[in-house]
């Protein structure tokens, strides 16, 4: 792990919060109040977890908490230790309700594209090329935007009462960080328009039904569903599964990528560990090297 994300020996789990370094800091477009949330990270090694923390407004995303997010996942990505990364939200009655409203319509069409959806698509597109494998645990309902953003991860975790949707007709706009073509991918475009053009949720169980959802739990329970899927693959060889989601996500060029990652994992030390421990009869201890 990097430095700045390392726990001393005698404090456990360590977490962080990254300070805004948005152009919007100091600015009169900020609300009298100053609530611009924040986006806080904590480690346990091989598995990061980091959290929205804007509760009181649904944690909805503000261009502040967008910068404190990709500013995480920069160092998380350069982090050789962790192997899985969970993005989870404070409360569970909303994951996140998407783009915070105020905020947006009160840009210029020019602010509009440089300062809010250019840096949504830069963010969004950082967590969904991590290296490592991402799992959204959607506590509450995930709109608009909070929806794009567990699109952009590589596995979701859903509760049973949460609904999902990309609402954005609704207020007379489109999805504009990346659901339109994530959605499309996931569930094809005929399903992928009817939820844009109609604006209507999915209920939890017809996410799942559809694929959005990979797994569905209790809203208790969401946050440790996840934590468990993420330490099953945290065992798993953490070269391979990262070499597996870069050939699972170059399209076409996935025979390519097959081929040369298969020649690349073949001669690290987790490849001569795994066959050790196939024949020794044990379970494996993967360093990632």
């Amino acid at each position: 792990m990097s430095e700045s994300m390392r726990p001393e020996p005698d404090e456990g789990r360590a977490s962080t919060g990254a300070a805004p370094l948005s152009p919007f800091k100091g600015s009169a477009r900020l609300p009298a109040a100053a609530d611009v949330g924040r986006v806080t990270v904590e480690s346990d090694w091989e598995v990061a977890t980091i959290c929205l923390d804007r509760p009181a407004k649904h944690n909805a995303l503000t261009p502040e908490m967008l910068e404190q997010l990709e500013q995480i996942l920069i160092a998380l990505d350069s982090d050789r230790d962790v192997r899985v990364v969970l993005l989870t939200a404070v409360g569970d009655r909303s994951f996140c309700a998407g783009a915070d409203i105020k905020r947006f319509k009160a840009l210029q069409p020019l602010d509009m594209w440089a300062l809010w959806t250019r840096l949504g698509h830069r963010v969004f597109d950082c967590l969904a090329g991590l290296r490592q494998p991402t799992i959204a645990a959607v506590s509450g309902n995930a709109y608009g935007g909070g929806f794009e953003l567990a699109l952009a991860c590589d596995l979701r975790i859903v509760a049973e009462d949460a609904t999902l949707g990309l609402t954005e007709v609704g207020i007379g706009a489109l999805p504009g960080w990346g659901g339109t073509g994530r959605l499309r991918d996931l569930i094809g475009a005929g399903r992928a328009k009817e939820m844009i053009f109609t604006g209507e949720p999915l209920t939890a169980e017809r996410a799942l039904t559809w694929g959005v959802a990979n797994q569905l739990a209790p809203r208790a329970q969401v946050i440790d569903a996840a934590h468990a899927l993420a330490n099953k693959i945290a065992n798993r060889a953490p070269i391979a599964v990262q070499m597996a989601k870069q050939a699972i996500d170059s399209g076409d060029a996935y025979q390519a990528m097959e081929q040369v990652s298969s020649a690349a994992t073949a001669f690290t030390d987790d490849a001569a560990e795994g066959l050790a421990s196939f024949t020794e009869k044990r379970d494996p201890h993967y360093r990632g090297t």
